[in-house]
C-alpha cells in the first residue's frame, strides 16, 4: 500500500501510523483534560454556599441543573456550525487550532471570581469546543486516505487519549478547584488547553496535508461566503445578548429552567419535522427512507441514553458531595473525583468488548445495532437501580460508602460502550448517500438534546431525596431499553444490508 502524500509513519510511538496521529492524539487528550476537569467543578461550584474559604456562586439546584443542561446541549450543538466552518471556510486545521485558543480563553475568564466573567467564560467555551471537537477527528481521518482497519486502529488509539484527558482532568482540576480554590481549578483547565495547543502547533510539520482547506471555489468567493457568515453570526449574537438583557431585567418574563425547557421542545419539534421532511419530501427510494426511519429510532434512543448518562455532571455530583462518606483517615477527598471513574472503566473495559463483539460475529451471534443500543439503556439503568438502592438510607449526617457509585459507574460504562462507540459508525452506515453529514449532525443533536433532559432532571432534587430521583430515572430509561428489545427485530428487518 502506498504512502499518502505528504503523510509519514511513525516508527516509535504508535508503530505503523501516521506520525500526526501522537500530535491529534495529544491534543484531543488535552482538551479532554480542559473539558472534563471544568464540567467535573461546574454543578458543584454552582451549587457551592457563597461563603467561607472556597465561596461557590449559590444557585439552587434547579437554576445550576438549567445552567449545566444548557451549556453541555449548546458544545454539542454548535459543533454543526463549527464543523460547517472547517468545510467552508477554515480547514479542520486552523478550527481545532481557533477553537482551542477560544477555550483557553474561556477558562481562564472563568478563572476571574465575577459572575460575568465565568458566564463569559462557558459562551466561549462552549463556542471553541464547537469549532474544535468535530474537526480534531476529520483530522485524524485525513490521515487515513486509505481507509480500512488502519483508519480504525488509529480511531481506536485517539479514542484512548480523549479517555486518558478525562480521566486526569476530573483528578487534577478537582483536587485544586475543589480542595483550594475554585478558580485555580479553572486556571489548571486552561492551563492543559494550552499545552494541547502548543503540541498541536508543534506538530504541523506531521500532519502532512490532513486537515487542510480543499475546494475548488476561487479565494475571493470563499471570502464572501465567510463574510456572511460572520455577519450572521453576530447578528445572532446581539440579539442573544437583548434576549438575555430583556429577560434578566424582568422585561421578558422567564427563567433558565424556562429556557431549558422550551430549548428542548424546540429541539424535538425541529427534529421531528426534519424527519418528516426527509421521510415524505427528501426524494429517497423505499429502501432509504425505512434506513432513515431507524435512524429517527436510535436518535430517540441515544437522547434518553444521554440524559441518564450525563447525570453525572449534576444530580451524581451532587449526591457524591452531599451523600457519599468520602473520608480516608482524617482527610476527606473532593466529591468531584468520581468524574474520572468512568473514564477509567472505559480504558479498561474498550479492548474487552471490541474483542467480545468480533468474537460473537465469528459466531454469527453479534447483536444488531438497535438491540446493543437497547443493551446500552439496560445498563444505564441497572447503574440507577444500584444507586437508588444505596442512596435509600443515605443522610448528610449518614453518607454510602463510595463503592455504590463506583458500582454504579461500572454498569453505566457497560451501557456507554454498547451504544456509543457503534452510534457514529451507524450514522454513516445507514445515512443516505447525500446527506451522511446530516446525519452525523443527528447524532450530536441527541447528545444536546440529552444534555438539556439531564440538567432538568438534575432539578428536582430541589423537591426530591435522591433515592426516588434514580429510581425514576431507572425506571424510565429501564423502560425505554425493554421497548427497544421488544422493537429492534422490527427496526433490523428495516436496516436491510445493513450490518
Amino acid at each position: 500500500m502506498s504512502t499518502p502524500k505528504g503523510i509519514e509513519f511513525e516508527p516509535g510511538l504508535f508503530p505503523g501510523h501516521p506520525r500526526g496521529l501522537p500530535t491529534l492524539f495529544f491534543t484531543e487528550m488535552w482538551e479532554r483534560f480542559s473539558y472534563y476537569g471544568m464540567r467535573a467543578l461546574l454543578t458543584l461550584y454552582l451549587t457551592g454556599a457563597t461563603i467561607g474559604t472556597n465561596p461557590g456562586l449559590g444557585f439552587d439546584v434547579v437554576t445550576a441543573g438549567a445552567i449545566y443542561g444548557l451549556y453541555t446541549s449548546m458544545v454539542y450543538l454548535l459543533a454543526l456550525p463549527g464543523g460547517w466552518v472547517a468545510d467552508q471556510l477554515w480547514g479542520q486545521r486552523k478550527a481545532v487550532f481557533v477553537g482551542g485558543c477560544i477555550i483557553a480563553a474561556g477558562h481562564f475568564s472563568m478563572a476571574v471570581p465575577t459572575r460575568f466573567s465565568f458566564f463569559l467564560g462557558l459562551i466561549l467555551i462552549a463556542v471553541g469546543t464547537g469549532l474544535l471537537k468535530p474537526n480534531v477527528s476529520a483530522v485524524v481521518a485525513d490521515l487515513y486516505p486509505e481507509g480500512g482497519a488502519r483508519r480504525d486502529a488509529g480511531f481506536s488509539i485517539f479514542y484512548m487519549g480523549i479517555n486518558v484527558g478525562a480521566m486526569l482532568g476530573p483528578f487534577l482540576c478537582g483536587l485544586l478547584g475543589e480542595g483550594y480554590n475554585w478558580h485555580l481549578g479553572f486556571s489548571l483547565a486552561g492551563i492543559g488547553m494550552i499545552a494541547g495547543l502548543i503540541q498541536f502547533r508543534y506538530g504541523y510539520r506531521n500532519l502532512g496535508n490532513a486537515g487542510i482547506l480543499r475546494t475548488e471555489r476561487p479565494p475571493e468567493a470563499v471570502a464572501r461566503t465567510g463574510r456572511t457568515f460572520f455577519g450572521t453570526c453576530t447578528a445572532v449574537a446581539v440579539g442573544l445578548v437583548a434576549f438575555g438583557m430583556l429577560v434578566s431585567n424582568g422585561t421578558i418574563p422567564l427563567g433558565l429552567a424556562d429556557i431549558a425547557d422550551y430549548m428542548t421542545y424546540g429541539i424535538l419539534g425541529i427534529m421531528g419535522v426534519y424527519f418528516l421532511y426527509v421521510l415524505f419530501w427528501g426524494g429517497h427510494d423505499t429502501d432509504e427512507r425505512k434506513k432513515v426511519v431507524v435512524i429517527f429510532w436510535l436518535f430517540l434512543l441515544a437522547a434518553l441514553f444521554w440524559s441518564g448518562f450525563e447525570q453525572a455532571g449534576t444530580s451524581l455530583s451532587l449526591f457524591a458531595r452531599d451523600f457519599t462518606d468520602r473520608t480516608i483517615g482524617s482527610w476527606e477527598f473532593p466529591a468531584s473525583w468520581f468524574a474520572w471513574v468512568n473514564a477509567l472503566f472505559i480504558i479498561i473495559l474498550a479492548p474487552v468488548f471490541a474483542w467480545f463483539w468480533v468474537w460473537l460475529a465469528n459466531r454469527q451471534a453479534n447483536p444488531s445495532v438497535p438491540m446493543k443500543f437497547a443493551l446500552g439503556l439496560l445498563g444505564l439503568a441497572a447503574g440507577f437501580f444500584v444507586i437508588a438502592w444505596g442512596a435509600a438510607n443515605a443522610t448528610p449526617g449518614s453518607p454510602v460508602s463510595p463503592s455504590w457509585l463506583v458500582v454504579m459507574y461500572f454498569l453505566h460504562t457497560v451501557g456507554e460502550l454498547a451504544l456509543s462507540p457503534v452510534g457514529l459508525s451507524a450514522m454513516t452506515k445507514l445515512a443516505p448517500r447525500s446527506r451522511v453529514g446530516q446525519m452525523m449532525g443527528v447524532w450530536f443533536v441527541a447528545a444536546a438534546l440529552g444534555n438539556l433532559i439531564a440538567g432538568r432532571v438534575a432539578g428536582r432534587l430541589e423537591g426530591l431525596e435522591p433515592s426516588p430521583l434514580f429510581l425514576s430515572v431507572a425506571l424510565i430509561v429501564g423502560g425505554g431499553g425493554l421497548v427497544a428489545v421488544v422493537v429492534s427485530p422490527f427496526m433490523k428487518r428495516l436496516m436491510g444490508d445493513v450490518k
